[in-house]
């Protein structure tokens, strides 16, 4: 079934899913002429090609995303440091687990690709399961690890034929995405699979 996905903000920016794949992209009104049976999923904000996030092996690798049920002894942030590698060490399962709720915090970022050379099967396993296309690390990295790292970097432009993968967010526009950052994301679909929405 072909799902079209529009949004309030940039309804000249919709996509139409088949699959895995786009099957069309521009206006609304037009994409929705052109397919009357399709589902139409509407968002708040915008649709983007979604971001690349250049601190794959830094966020997935080095730091320990705690489990909910550790957030009274351990917080709810990502751990760094001598601490996060005293965690990572303790077994393969908690360097898997985290990892896993690393590729989640990417995804709720709006994350579709990352970048970074990956190492260890967790990390790596992580990223492939969920779907995360892999991308060329900047030559320079902006700043310290962040699931919003400054500045944003958007992949290109999406296009029919191409994988489904993008990421909406609850901004009215591209410049108040910059400013306000990705956790404005609502919404996160890799592989023609909505795999993160907000609530």
């Amino acid at each position: 079934m072909l799902t079209i996905h529009a949004c309030e903000a940039s309804p000249e920016t919709a996509v139409v899913v088949d699959g895995a794949r786009l099957a069309d992209v521009g206006p609304y009104e037009a994409l929705a002429a052109d397919h009357p049976r399709a589902r139409v999923r509407r968002w708040p904000g915008i649709l983007t090609p979604g971001l690349l996030n250049p601190y794959g092996p830094e966020l997935l690798e080095q730091a320990y995303h705690p489990d909910p049920r550790e957030a009274d002894r351990l917080g709810t942030e990502p751990i760094f440091g001598e601490r996060a590698l005293a965690l990572l060490g303790a077994n393969a399962s908690a360097r898997g687990a985290s990892a896993r709720r690393g590729v989640q915090r990417m995804l709720a970022h709006g994350t579709v690709a990352v970048a970074g050379e990956l190492r260890g099967r967790a990390a790596l396993d992580a990223v492939r399961g969920a779907g995360l296309a892999g991308a060329a690390r900047p030559a320079t990295l902006p700043g310290p690890a962040s699931f919003s790292p400054v500045p944003l970097v958007l992949l290109p432009a999406l296009a029919p034929g191409k994988p489904a993968r993008f990421a909406v967010f609850d901004v009215p526009d591209r410049a108040a995405l910059v400013r306000e950052g990705a956790s404005t994301c609502v919404a996160t679909v890799v592989g023609g699979r909505l795999v993160y929405r907000g609530r």
